[in-house]
């Protein structure tokens, strides 16, 4: 049995392993360092447990914006590899969905990387439809 609950600011270091996973190409204290300002700019983390083991994460933002409303945009979604294809997504999704109401968002739209081809369709078996292109410009 899997549990899903927010993972309290003071813990949130408990996920860097996990964002190490996820991209292994970022130094643990540029997202040490990322985290902070993050939790300054009102960021949220849920986490997927197995008893007491990590094994998921997804980040959540609470935003609005002129043409979707109030909404809540899943952040870095991820679920150890050896957890995946076992409905823990859809769980974690579902969880991310009744938060987000309770908060009054009336939506959610997130980004997914081009390559990702299995995120891509998990997203759109969620019911998330393609909608934009999302761009990056380094300063």
């Amino acid at each position: 049995m899997f549990t899903i609950q927010l993972i309290p600011e003071e813990k949130l270091d408990c996920i860097l392993p996990v964002l190490q996973r996820l991209n292994s190409k970022i130094p643990v204290e540029v997202l040490k360092m990322r985290l902070v300002d993050m939790i300054n700019s009102g960021y949220e983390c849920v986490g997927v447990y197995d008893q007491d083991t990590l094994i998921g994460i997804s980040g959540m933002w609470f935003l609005t914006k002129y043409y979707v409303g109030k909404h809540v945009e899943p952040d870095n979604v991820y679920i150890l590899p050896e957890y995946q294809g076992k409905g823990i997504g859809k769980l974690l999704i579902c969880w991310i969905f009744d938060y987000a109401r309770s908060k009054e968002c009336v939506a959610s739209e997130l980004n997914c990387y081009l390559e990702n081809t299995e995120g891509q369709k998990f997203w759109e078996n969620q019911g998330y439809e393609r909608i934009a292109y999302h761009y990056t410009k380094k300063l």
